[in-house]
């Protein structure tokens, strides 16, 4: 599989204003951590669409590079419980 980007689908009932030196969706409630491959020519950036088929237009970009962590899950472990199942998946095929 190509590079993926981790991204986080953000509880919308919660509105708060990001904090100076605080990156934006770390201050806000994380309702689905998914996968999404990289945009080409891009590997910081998503493509269009997760490995489930939403699309990542209004989801935030996370600091959390699965290539960085051979040996870890794709996802950042505080995330495990808010894992899209369907995104899981693709990747462990």
């Amino acid at each position: 599989m190509s590079e993926i980007v981790v991204v986080y689908e953000l509880d919308k009932s919660v509105a708060t204003r990001p904090s100076p030196g605080t990156p934006s969706g770390e201050d806000r409630h994380v309702r689905r951590v998914h996968a999404a491959p990289a945009a080409p020519g891009a590997p910081t950036a998503t493509g269009p669409r997760t490995l489930c088929g939403r699309d990542t237009f209004a989801m935030e970009t996370t600091r959390w590079k699965p290539s960085g962590h051979p040996a870890a899950p794709w996802y950042p472990a505080e995330n495990a419980s808010v894992v899209c199942p369907d995104c899981d998946s693709v990747i462990e095929t």
